[in-house]
């Protein structure tokens, strides 16, 4: 039989790692090439010590693999997060100070993560309208932009403390004008780096990661520019990580929990943000990451959330990041040919040996090369391709997409996410989804025999009652034909339609069909096959 019949799964645990030794192991090890200076990059973002980034990135792989209900995705820290750790430095007073009390908030998060685990709250994903989400992470993208820029430019971070998203992109045209030459041109050679290499379509090529291709140049030309040694910038040029030993020697505990009191309200307000926007993210990614699984394994949602937030528990108490799965590392390890968990445990131990005997090393990267990985990211989550996308799918969805990327930009990402949330409820009423639908489903399952079933929907279809679609439709058995009728749904929302779309194709790998039918008697509010549908009048 061979390996990638959809009826062979590769063992797991210590008989998976007998099997797939090398293919894991060089996946581990490409991967960690991506993860290296992408961790140091998001951690210097995020106002935390570099080399808690790697110490994130450690317990990603070597710990939480061991946990983890999914086989492929890679935990560590995630661009997505900075906006939250970087916020939560801030909040809690900013410096060395604000970076102990933000740990604190990032145990309790983790803790709360473990909670959701055990009380099986992996649907939570399935609560977030989709506009709303891509609106927060396309916002993310933009805020990381606005502070890199500046470092990729050479201006000293100092002159970026306290400054809101909106200020940082007030100030570029002043940085250019005060950018430093030899810096800047490292950074700007790195961005172009990474943009031209986006352009390869050899398979080959593409296995070879971009940030390896970026410290192979970033770094000799950083040698051969002196910027070392080249005035004030000499103090902010290079990466500086320390001795990991250093990094303990007041102990192993790292997290104060003194803001609960001194700070309750910013203590709450960010451990809502580490628990339900990390759970949401890593759950986003595993779902992403199952579909790209070559064996259809499906991933156990509860037990992955439990994973993380052990992972965020340790990592806080130590003083590291709070950590997901992270799409874009998950996906290189899929791409690089990775069948086990071990993959991320392999990932984990490199970046281990990294830590314990190349420091030096690790201690020549240029910042601009960071800054440059971390535009680079940004402008992934806020890529112009993403409105266009939006708009397409539908102009009620592009108002909540956009409207919580401005939002989250002029006050925080919690008011940012909420308001994309309740504008999607208001526009929903406007589009006639009675209130008692919001968030009960009304649907009948009926069958004339023992292989054909029929689900009628006699209400509305909206994000905010998918769990109850998925609930009902886990009652009926696999390998069945299922027509689900929605001639009577008011209205079948985009993230409804996504739903009902990845139920077809979980339920064809189970060996049954659905069949959607009704929507002749609606009208798309979009040119995508996801629009919304809203029944004619």
């Amino acid at each position: 039989m061979k390996n990638n019949s959809k009826r062979f799964i590769p063992a797991d645990g210590l008989e998976g790692l007998k099997q797939n030794f090398s293919k894991d192991a060089l996946s581990g090890f490409l991967v960690f090439l991506l993860a290296l200076p992408l961790s140091l990059g998001i951690a210097k973002a995020s106002d935390f010590p570099a080399i808690f980034g790697l110490v994130t990135a450690i317990i990603g792989g070597v710990v939480v693999s061991f946990f983890a209900g999914s086989r492929l995705t890679i935990k560590g820290p995630a661009a997505g997060l900075i906006v939250i750790a970087s916020g939560a430095v801030s909040a809690f007073g900013g410096g060395e100070i604000g970076w102990h009390l933000a740990l604190g908030a990032i145990v309790v998060a983790g803790l709360i993560q473990i909670l959701f685990g055990v009380f099986k709250l992996g649907k939570l994903a399935d609560f977030f309208p989709g506009a709303a989400i891509h609106g927060m992470l396309a916002a993310i993208g933009i805020i990381i932009m606005s502070k890199q820029i500046h470092n990729l430019l050479g201006i000293d971070p100092k002159m970026l403390k306290g400054k809101e998203p909106l200020e940082l992109l007030a100030m570029i045209p002043e940085s250019i004008m005060h950018e430093n030459a030899h810096v800047t041109e490292i950074g700007v050679a790195c961005l172009l780096l990474l943009i031209l290499f986006s352009f390869i379509k050899n398979q080959k090529i593409k296995k070879i990661p971009a940030p390896l291709i970026v410290l192979a140049v970033a770094i000799p030309l950083g040698q051969a520019l002196h910027i070392k040694t080249e005035g004030a910038v000499a103090n902010f040029a290079l990466v500086k990580v320390g001795s990991i030993f250093d990094s303990f020697q007041n102990g192993l505990i790292n997290a104060d929990f003194s803001g609960i009191q001194s700070y309750m309200g910013v203590f709450i307000e960010y451990v809502v943000l580490f628990s339900l926007i990390g759970t949401l993210e890593s759950l986003l990614t595993a779902k992403a990451i199952d579909g790209m699984d070559p064996y259809k394994r499906k991933s156990d949602f509860n037990k992955d959330v439990l994973a993380v937030g052990i992972g965020n528990t340790l990592s806080g108490l130590l003083g590291g990041l709070p950590m997901i799965s992270e799409v874009a590392r998950s996906s290189a390890n899929v791409s690089n040919g990775a069948v086990t968990r071990w993959a991320n445990f392999f990932h984990g131990m490199f970046l281990l040996l990294a830590v314990l005997f190349a420091v030096s090393f690790i201690e020549m990267i240029p910042n601009a090369a960071l800054a440059s990985m971390l535009i680079f990211v940004g402008y992934k989550l806020a890529n112009p391709k993403e409105f266009i996308h939006m708009w397409q799918i539908g102009k009620e969805q592009f108002v909540i997409f956009t409207t919580t990327i401005v939002v989250t930009l002029a006050t925080d990402l919690l008011i940012g996410v909420g308001t994309g949330i309740v504008l999607k409820f208001i526009i929903q009423l406007l589009y006639g989804t009675p209130i008692k639908d919001f968030f009960k489903v009304n649907i009948k399952v009926s069958n004339s025999d023992a292989k054909n079933y029929v689900m009628k929907v006699n209400g509305a279809l909206v994000f905010s009652n998918i769990i109850g679609l998925k609930t009902i439709f886990a009652t009926i058995p696999q390998g069945k034909n299922v027509l689900v009728d929605v001639r009577n749904a008011p209205i079948v929302d985009h993230s409804s339609i996504m739903a009902l779309n990845g139920l077809v194709e979980d339920y064809k790998d189970g060996g049954g069909t659905i069949e959607v039918e009704g929507f002749s008697n609606h009208k798309q509010l979009g040119h995508a096959a996801t629009s919304t549908r809203v029944r004619k009048r």
